[in-house]
């Protein structure tokens, strides 16, 4: 049974079928019914159903693999029962901050991040793009949070003209460009892009740095140009596609999810064509690629306003927090740095209900100092 028919049940909201397949389950063993008391004791309807459900499965597909469990079903099922009741505690933890925290905070005030960016006009001129703020120009036009390019009749002048799109820490962008293309930006973020593509021939962008989730435009729709990613390790090339890169300054490799339709990865040396829930992982220095498949929800989640941390250790969670919510971390011990957390957040919480979920699940004590965060 899936675990979103056991939240519907909570909330009222079975259909006549789901009754009776909820009916079933619930009534076929005294281990069901103690389990479902334990999530309904546990559950709060201020909690995302996604993620709930996204834990269950994960939970659930380890089930299915580990054969000594499926051989017992009391084990099996207070397995599951443990480790969503679990997710549950952190859930409640992060959204209703039920839990004091002992850490010291020192004089600050830390945002969460928002809709902002630079945009960088052709001759040079910079606009600030914020949320509640109104602009055009001769080509687009933003509510301060999208910009959005109109498609132009193909120029006479063979010159193309480009804009910049700029992320600061602490900002994310969503642009769509003018061949109707998606462009979803992270925080410190750099993009390249032409004002508009020239017809028939093959569309380019360049992303400068950062990380960009982009749904690209059929090149059905566009005379049969594809489309091509530059970033200083690599090129991806498209046909209409869905996919994420992500090549930040300050990280050793570089990662080219696939999420749906076909891209190629190429550097100097070597060419590899993904498929979908794969990943490229390019090393900048000898320029090989190595390919995994991966969970496809923890690379893409970010822009979709969560933040999916999955056994991922906490120094590279670092890197993602300090750049929402522009801040700088420390690691008074190298092996703290190394924990591993679990965990499915929101980007729209505040810094401290965030590390108050990783004091409580991991015991790690922290301190935050002006705009740095201090795990001790």
């Amino acid at each position: 049974m899936e675990f979103k028919l056991i939240i519907k049940n909570l909330n009222n909201t079975l259909t006549d079928q789901e009754k009776v397949i909820f009916n079933s389950w619930y009534n076929e063993s005294k281990k069901h019914k103690t389990y479902y008391d334990h999530v309904a004791k546990n559950f709060s309807k201020d909690l995302d159903i996604i993620d709930l459900e996204k834990g269950w499965n994960r939970i659930e597909k380890r089930i299915k693999t580990t054969p000594y469990l499926l051989k017992n079903n009391f084990l099996k099922y207070s397995a599951v029962a443990a480790s969503v009741l679990l997710l549950i505690s952190v859930s409640l933890i992060f959204y209703k901050n039920s839990i004091n925290t002992t850490s010291k905070v020192v004089n600050t005030e830390i945002k969460i991040g928002s809709d902002k960016a630079i945009l960088t006009l052709e001759n040079g001129e910079e606009i600030d793009l914020e949320k509640g703020k109104e602009i055009k120009t001769t080509n687009a036009e933003s509510n301060g949070e999208k910009l959005i390019y109109k498609k132009t009749e193909e120029i006479e002048t063979p010159k193309i003209a480009y804009n910049y799109l700029t992320i600061p820490r602490g900002g994310q962008f969503y642009l769509e460009l003018s061949d109707r293309t998606k462009v979803w930006l992270n925080s410190e973020t750099q993009l390249k892009y032409p004002v508009t593509f020239t017809e028939g021939e093959t569309r380019r962008v360049e992303l400068v740095y950062g990380e960009a989730y982009f749904d690209v435009s059929p090149s059905t729709l566009n005379n049969g140009a594809s489309f091509i990613v530059q970033s200083k390790t690599q090129n991806i090339e498209v046909l209409g596609t869905e996919f994420n890169i992500k090549t930040y300054q300050d990280e050793a490799f570089s990662y080219t999810t696939l999420v749906e339709g076909k891209v190629a990865v190429e550097t100097n040396y070597n060419k590899v064509i993904l498929q979908p829930k794969q990943q490229a992982i390019v090393n900048p220095k000898s320029e090989t690629i190595i390919i995994e498949n991966i969970d496809i929800y923890n690379e893409v989640s970010w822009k979709d306003g969560v933040f999916s941390f999955d056994h991922m250790p906490l120094n590279k969670i670092a890197k993602v927090l300090s750049r929402w919510y522009d801040i700088d971390v420390l690691f008074k011990n190298i092996e703290i740095g190394n924990t591993e957390f679990n965990g499915i957040l929101r980007k729209n919480q505040s810094l401290e209900d965030i590390l108050t979920t990783i004091k409580n699940t991991n015991n790690i004590n922290y301190k935050i100092d002006d705009r740095t965060i201090i795990f001790n």
